[in-house]
């Protein structure tokens, strides 16, 4: 049963009290109107205590291995003393099924540690609202205590560019021995990567591994970087056998301490908190537009003019957003 009283959640939540931070979760997934309202109290409540934890962004082609990587990244932190949220923005995956619930059984071993959350991402619906989800529980995640984030992409194509607009530090996880790696990934998210690693570096395949973190540095070379403090490594590693994750660990604290030095973490976060705020104000007007009683009534109408050339579709456009023009109150 959800509480209607925000300090519930908010109380729960700061005490890292796991039932309370799983229901202020289920609220916050929830598409009721009434619990988005109390969703966003909350999440206003709670802000102040969050900003400390390290976000991290972690994408890669099929096959690569993610699952097993994160594992191994967050055994090791919870190790080092840190605590851990793994969430995950894909917006194919549905409640009963999908790979991030199938990744929670894989990661055995970080499931059921004290100091480690593994929560799937919301079911179905657009890009757009699942992202909309992960931030809000990387609000709740940081609020609770967790000082590490790690955001995986399990969609493919424009997921990677929304993590990467949620985190410091977007590492992107390759494998060698495809023969065509450099094909198998587009431009637009190698310049995204603050890291590139070549994961499954070990038995047979280490020489390989090496061979294509050489193609993947000189690529790099000809990109300029996201940073004029940071430059992209691109590093080997294996997290089967738990080898170079601590120098990929390594390599997200330098990153995240040069750009605290230089005030970049900072100016990044302000910026990306003020692209949510414009990705809401988007998707509430696409929301409330198509919940308009006059628009659905119209819109089959003008829709088939278009469709037979009766009408253009820069005066159907028009015609419809006058609509909401003579009702104030949409």
């Amino acid at each position: 049963m959800i509480s209607d009283d925000p300090q519930f959640y908010v109380q729960g939540v700061l005490k890292c009290d796991r039932r309370v931070l799983a229901k202020t979760i289920t609220l916050i997934e929830s598409s009721l109107r009434g619990h988005q309202d109390l969703a966003r109290t909350v999440i206003d409540l709670l802000l102040p205590y969050t900003g400390k934890a390290i976000r991290l962004g972690i994408t890669g082609v099929p096959g690569v291995g993610k699952s097993t990587f994160i594992e191994s990244l967050g055994t090791l932190l919870v190790k080092k003393g840190h605590r851990v949220a793994v969430l995950a923005v894909d917006p194919s995956s549905k409640r009963s099924g999908g790979s991030v619930l199938a990744d929670k059984t894989r990661m055995e071993k970080l499931a059921i540690e004290e100091n480690a959350f593994i929560r799937p991402s919301p079911s179905g619906g657009t890009l757009g609202g699942v992202a909309r989800k992960t931030r809000e529980t990387m609000i709740v995640c940081e609020a609770a205590g967790f000082d590490v984030m790690i955001v995986e992409t399990v969609g493919v194509g424009q997921s990677e560019t929304t993590v990467a607009s949620m985190v410091d530090f977007f590492l992107l996880l390759m494998i060698s021995g495809a023969g065509d790696e450099l094909q198998g990934i587009k431009k637009g998210v190698l310049e995204l990567a603050d890291a590139v690693a070549v994961n499954k570096a070990d038995g047979d395949n280490v020489n390989r591994a090496e061979m294509a973190r050489k193609q993947y540095e000189t690529a790099l070379h000809f990109l300029a970087p996201s940073s004029p403090n940071w430059t992209p490594p691109v590093l080997t590693c294996s997290a089967l056998e738990m080898n170079g994750i601590d120098i990929i660990w390594g390599a997200v604290l330098d990153h995240h301490k040069k750009l605290t030095l230089t005030g970049e973490l900072q100016a990044n976060r302000k910026k990306q908190a003020v692209d949510w705020m414009w990705s809401l104000v988007k998707d509430g007007l696409n929301e409330r537009f198509f919940q308009n009683s006059e628009v659905n009534k119209l819109l089959p109408g003008i829709l088939k003019e278009v469709e037979s050339g009766e009408t253009a579709s820069t005066l159907a456009a028009a015609r419809l957003l006058f609509l909401l023009d003579n009702n104030p109150s949409v």
